[in-house]
């Protein structure tokens, strides 16, 4: 796979699921750090500025939603595209974090890994 210059950061508490989506999106060409928390991820993106952020909702420290909250009062951080991967299917917490300008969201329990990085390619524009 051809490597491209796009990074994306993985916020998700769950080490397993982190690891695999890192290792998936490495496989891919892309570039890929992972944080295991909401604080930390906020402070990674401020940073290090990626291409795009997968971000779980429910996370210790702080909430997925926080952080997509706090990251669109930054400059940087209100265009940058979030794609929200949860066990939440609850429609108002959706709502909340699309209100939020996220990009899109998975259901963890209806996506395949495929599926997560053929998403990152159509929002990156690189399928």
């Amino acid at each position: 796979m051809p490597k491209t210059n796009k990074t994306i950061l993985v916020v998700e508490d769950e080490k397993s699921l982190a690891f695999l989506l890192e290792q998936k999106i490495n496989q891919e060409g892309l570039t890929a750090s992972t944080a295991k928390d909401g604080k930390e991820g906020l402070m990674m993106a401020l940073k290090d500025h990626p291409d795009l952020i997968l971000l779980d909702i429910i996370m210790p420290k702080m909430n997925g939603v926080k952080m997509l909250e706090k990251l669109r009062e930054d400059e940087w951080g209100k265009s940058v595209p979030v794609l929200l991967l949860t066990n939440v299917s609850n429609p108002d917490d959706i709502r909340e974090s699309l209100k939020n300008n996220a990009t899109d969201y998975l259901i963890k329990s209806d996506w395949q890994i495929e599926d997560v990085i053929n998403k990152v390619k159509s929002t990156l524009k690189l399928s």
